[in-house]
This record gives structure tokens, sequence and C-alpha cells, in this order.
């Protein structure tokens, strides 16, 4: 297999560290995205502790170089700007992408463009359920229509730090369970860009961006991240509550997030997928 990472952050290096239980390796080939001032740490990176994840390695800064290494499959794990910036492109040349920052597509324009891409390259924008779960019964009762869903994301406080929630709440002085957003899955994808993913996965498969209600807690009592979210449909109605340990490295991130995107990569060179 021959592998494309965007980005060469935790979740990037958390890959790389688990895809032995995904595929055989060593791999064909594996290609690195990332930042122009990451490139050494990422060569360094890969060359200590990685050596026997591929037979060949690229480290690059631009599309036109990963692509270059002619992937299969890319992952997408930089955020939304570089969404923006590369996907398109590489949906254009008919590579698959697994796309884990899925709140990108709150932005309607982006959405569109990915989308045009998919369609004129034959390619696929695949979208990782990350942290949270029931995902194929949601999109599955969407058909039907009439739905609504409500999502609650609680986390510790310190998650929330560097973003919107500190100017709403004093995250370090937060004694209890703290509300400080209600709207839509949109808006809050829009506004917590690396903290409601799994509210643009729930509003993609489910009622939409602007259906899908949301509300984000810091709780200083929270051991992780905690996702719950609560369906009502003409055919079926059912709840959960999913309990993910944060990243060690990050706390925004699940480690969940992770293997979710093992599993997309597992059935892509699995002959079962599940």
């Amino acid at each position: 297999m021959r592998l494309g990472l965007l980005g060469f952050g935790n979740i990037a290096v958390t890959l790389l560290e688990r895809l032995s239980t995904a595929v055989e390796l060593p791999l064909e080939h594996l290609s690195v995205l990332c930042l122009p001032e990451m490139v050494e740490d990422a060569r360094d990176r890969l060359s200590r502790d990685f050596l026997a994840v591929s037979k060949t390695v690229l480290v690059g800064t631009d599309t036109r170089t990963l692509l270059s290494a002619k992937p299969d499959l890319v992952v997408e794990c930089a955020g939304h700007g570089a969404v923006a910036t590369h996907v398109p492109v590489l949906l254009r040349a008919g590579v698959d992408v697994i796309l884990a920052s899925v709140g990108a597509l709150s932005d309607p324009d982006l959405d569109a463009v990915l989308r045009a891409a998919a369609r004129q390259g034959g390619s696929r924008l695949i979208l990782t359920t990350g942290a949270i779960g029931g995902v194929d019964l949601l999109s599955a009762i969407a058909a039907a229509g009439g739905l609504e869903v409500t999502y609650r994301g609680s986390k510790p406080p310190v998650a929330w730090q560097g973003t919107d929630a500190e100017r709403v709440v004093d995250l370090k002085s937060v004694s209890q369970p703290t509300r400080f957003f209600a709207g839509t899955a949109r808006e809050a994808a829009m506004a917590y860009p690396r903290n409601a993913n799994v509210a643009a996965t729930l509003a993609l498969a489910g009622a939409g961006f602007d259906a899908t209600r949301v509300e984000l807690i810091a709780d200083p009592q929270a051991s992780g991240n905690v996702h719950e979210y609560a369906v009502t449909s003409p055919i079926a109605r059912f709840s959960i509550r999913i309990e993910n340990l944060p990243s060690k490295a990050n706390a925004k991130t699940s480690v969940s997030t992770v293997y979710s995107i093992l599993r997309e990569i597992r059935n892509r060179v699995s002959p079962v997928a599940i």
C-alpha cells in the first residue's frame, strides 16, 4: 500500500504507531505532507521511530510532491485550512482521501468544492466516524426524513483551552459542569473546529448542519471526552453516550479517533469490510 499523510501532528504520529493493527507492514511507500517548519522534525521522527513502517518515505510541503508519490490513499489530519488547500487537488487527481477534520464541511462553499472535485476525479472523500458511534444507523434512517438530533459534548476544561470557550467562562475556575455553547452543528463546527468534528459527523449523517442541535460543556469531573446524542425519527428512537479517553498528547482529541481512521484503512485493504 502507498499511503499519504496530510499533517504530522498527534493524530498522524499515533496512527503510525498503531498502523500494524490495520495493515501488514512495511508499507510499499509512505508520503508525509507537513508545514515547512516541521519538515526536519518529521524526517527525524520517521527515521528514528518508524523505520519498520514503510520501505520508502517522502516528506514534502506541497500537494504536488505528495501526488508525485502516487498514493493509493491519503489520510487528512491537519485541520480545516489544510482541507481547503490540499484535499480538492488530491480528489481531482483521483486520490481517495480519509477526512479527519469533518467539521471543515460546515463551510458550504468548501463542501461544494470538495464534492465537485471528487466527482471530477472519480475519487471518494471518506468521512470517519471519529469518536462517536451509531452513525451507520443514523445515516440509514435519515432517508425516512423527520429527524430530530441533539448532541452534547463534555470535556475537561483543559480540552477547551485555546478556544472561544475562554471568552465565555473562566476555564481555570470551573468547579461544576458548565455549558458555554448552545446552537447548531454548523455554528459549533465553525467556532470550535478542533473540538466539534463529532457534531459535524452527526449533522452530515443525519438532519444536516442547521437542524442538528449542539451543546458544549466544560466539566472538571469528566475523566475523558464524553459524547452524547439523542435521535428521534418516524421509524426509530435511540440515544448513545460514549466516554472516550483523551489522547495523551492532545486533550482535544479522543484516542478512538485514530482507531476510526485505522478501521477505514483496514476496510480499504481487507477482503471483508465492516
